[in-house]
């Protein structure tokens, strides 16, 4: 049943995988609030509309979205200042929907259609390439969140797979070599 309900909360939500909810992602977030350990307010991204669709939901009050985990905000997205990334890849991983391409000691950029505007790119890049810029005056009309929550979360559950596999050789790597966590 609470798995059932964490499924119908996680198909509310932007999947903007942004963390300001306090979890670490959409689904995460989901199974909280599936499970009573999270409010239906905590999602800035999906703001005010997604509160009250959660709430409606699960049967609550609604609530605007509460303040401690940011504000409703018109979309956004990410801009690299090329002229000023260095090609250090930081922001890469950081990226739960990969939408910044690139490589290491090569320009960086974002493809802006791809990008949730979770700014979590900002915090990893070290010579402050990164914006956000707004590509809306407005925030997004529920059913445009839902509609692009669609390929946010294929891109998350991607990136998610992608991330696993590298860790895992990684692992294996740092094992052959006696370094690892299953070196004894």
């Amino acid at each position: 049943m609470a798995a059932e309900l964490a499924e119908r909360v996680d198909a509310l939500l932007p999947q903007t995988q942004c963390t300001r909810c306090g979890y670490p992602g959409c689904r995460p977030y989901a199974d909280a609030v599936a499970a009573g350990a999270a409010g239906p307010d905590q999602c800035p991204p999906g703001g005010d509309a997604t509160a009250a669709a959660l709430a409606g939901l699960l049967g609550k009050p609604v609530l605007p979205v509460n303040p401690v985990h940011g504000t409703e905000a018109p979309a956004r997205v990410a801009v690299i200042d090329e002229s000023v990334c260095i090609g250090c890849a930081k922001c890469l991983p950081a990226c739960p929907v990969d939408a910044i391409v690139g490589a290491r000691r090569q320009l960086h950029t974002v493809i802006a259609a791809d990008c949730s505007g979770c700014d979590l790119c900002l915090p990893p890049c070290p010579v402050d390439c990164i914006t956000m810029v707004e590509v809306a005056s407005l925030p997004l009309p529920l059913s445009q969140v839902r509609a692009r929550a669609v390929g946010y979360r294929r891109r998350y559950q991607a990136h998610q797979a992608r991330e696993t596999a590298r860790q895992t050789r990684r692992d294996a790597q740092l094992a052959t070599r006696g370094l690892g966590p299953d070196a004894s």
